[in-house]
């Protein structure tokens, strides 16, 4: 029971990191997009690599309690991105695409579910899966 409810709060915490990821990645978005004018793709593309850097951080700190080699555990996110990352610009270009026409936003949030579950998946299990409460915790 006590695992439990270790992984109850270990996964709250992972949701509310990747919610102030999102925001960041939201926000930053939406500079590029209505500020700078650029391109939807690139501005997903930025703002997708600063939520990362944001949400592996904290996340490996706070919710994993990591004490595992950080360049390891940071090249085992870029083999994630490096299959995410193409997959989800490519398909934010498409679908904000003049063919199809969506609303950027729209597929923002979509692209960002599909990310939060998968990674959230990979995280817990590959990244951090043998190092978990392997640092300590400053009281």
């Amino acid at each position: 029971m006590a695992n439990t409810k270790k992984e109850i709060i270990r996964t709250v915490k992972f949701v509310l990191f990747s919610a102030s990821a999102g925001i960041i990645q939201v926000a930053s978005f939406t500079l590029m997009e209505e500020v700078l004018h650029l391109e939807h793709w690139i501005s997903y593309l930025v703002s997708l690599v600063l939520s990362v850097l944001w949400n592996f951080t904290l996340n490996r700190k706070f919710t994993f309690y990591s004490a595992n080699n950080i360049p390891v555990a940071m090249m085992k996110v870029a083999v994630f991105y490096v299959i995410f990352t193409p997959l989800s610009t490519w398909w934010t270009a498409v679908l904000t695409g003049e063919s199809v026409g969506w609303n950027e936003y729209l597929v923002l949030a979509g692209t960002m579910i599909i990310n939060f579950v998968t990674e959230y998946l990979y995280d817990r299990f590959i990244v951090f899966g043998k190092s978990i409460d392997t640092a300590t915790k400053k009281k």
